[in-house]
């Protein structure tokens, strides 16, 4: 295990235990040795305090014993444990690619729209398919092409290009044009979908009728 990793493991056992504690400091009795040989290294690194004699007599008397010694996060040790946990993965290589995935590569202006239309998932009727905020949150950018880089499913990109077809409708139809002419993906809604039936129900529809007459 790589020193940061190990610096993390420590960081996340002192927050699960002063979490369940409910006072937030990790006491002398629950912290693995391993744990506790970093958390000299950490605290001078300010991500993590330890308490003081004041600190101590009152987890004392709640605890009804000595308390010796007793651990919790910084702010700074909350943050870092916070972005670790959400930092972006890395990008598989082009070998690496499921199968079911395809290398989408958008240029500023379409992830921006992109963005916008991710961080509106509560609020949409058709919402972002599954994965897609994730794969927008942790979008790689190459900087030589000034390209913005996704692997994504078929779903997410008919979502993709319904995000597209949203930001058409209200405004530039600059990045749906392009998506469709890069990628082939164009969003398109029956009149089904826009009656509100589920997918399916017109053709269902159109059977029933052409059987009639």
């Amino acid at each position: 295990m790589r020193n940061w990793e190990k610096a993390l493991s420590v960081l996340e056992a002192l927050r699960e235990r002063g979490q369940a504690a409910g006072h937030g400091w990790t006491l002398d009795t629950e912290l693995l040795p391993p744990h506790q040989q970093g958390v000299n290294a950490l605290e001078n690194q300010g991500l993590i305090e330890l308490a003081d004699r004041e600190d101590r007599a009152e987890l004392s008397a709640l605890e009804g014993r000595p308390v010796w010694w007793a651990a919790r996060l910084t702010p700074y040790g909350h943050d870092t444990l916070a972005y670790a946990q959400s930092r972006p993965r890395p990008e598989p290589t082009p070998g690496e690619v499921a199968p079911d995935r395809q290398l989408v590569e958008l240029i500023p202006s379409q992830m921006a729209v992109l963005r916008v239309f991710v961080t509106l998932s509560g609020q949409l009727r058709v919402p972002p398919a599954e994965g897609l905020a994730e794969q927008v949150r942790t979008a790689s950018c190459d900087h030589g092409i000034k390209r913005w880089q996704l692997h994504l499913t078929q779903e997410q990109m008919k979502s993709v290009a319904y995000g597209f077809w949203l930001h058409r409708m209200t405004g530039s139809a600059a990045e749906a044009n392009r998506f469709a002419r890069e990628y082939g993906v164009v969003h398109s809604h029956s009149s089904a979908e826009r009656a509100g039936l589920p997918p399916g129900a017109a053709a269902q529809r159109g059977a029933g009728s052409s059987g009639r007459g």
